[in-house]
C-alpha cells in the first residue's frame, strides 16, 4: 500500500481529482444543455435535450456520492496506514460493568 503509484489511478486522491474533473465536466455539459433548452427547438429535440439534462443531474448526485466514499476511503486508510495522529483511550471507568458499554 505504501507503494507510489504507477497510474494516475492508483491511489485515492488521483481518483478524487478525477472526479472532481468529472464533476466540473458534467456542470459545463448541463449549463450548456439548460441553455440550449430555452433557445426554440423542434419538440422531439427539446424532449431529448431534457433527458440529458435529468441524466447529467443524476451523473452529478452519483458523482458526489462517489466524492465521499473516496474521502472515506482516504480517511481509513490514513488510519489504517497510522497516517494521523493516534489519539489516547479514555481510561476504564471502574464503576463500569465489564459486560455492558460504557455510555
Amino acid at each position: 500500500m505504501g507503494d507510489e503509484p504507477e497510474t494516475p489511478f492508483d491511489s485515492v486522491e488521483s481518483a478524487q481529482e478525477f472526479v472532481e474533473l468529472l464533476v466540473e465536466a458534467i456542470e459545463e455539459a448541463r449549463r450548456e444543455v439548460e441553455e440550449a433548452v430555452t433557445v426554440p427547438q423542434p419538440e422531439r429535440r427539446l424532449q431529448a435535450l431534457q433527458l440529458v439534462s435529468f441524466k447529467l443531474g443524476k451523473l452529478a448526485i452519483h458523482m458526489e456520492t462517489g466524492r465521499r466514499l473516496l474521502n472515506d476511503l482516504r480517511t481509513l486508510r490514513r488510519l489504517l496506514l497510522s497516517e494521523r495522529a493516534s489519539e489516547p483511550e479514555p481510561p476504564e471507568d471502574d464503576q463500569a460493568s465489564p459486560n455492558l458499554p460504557s455510555l
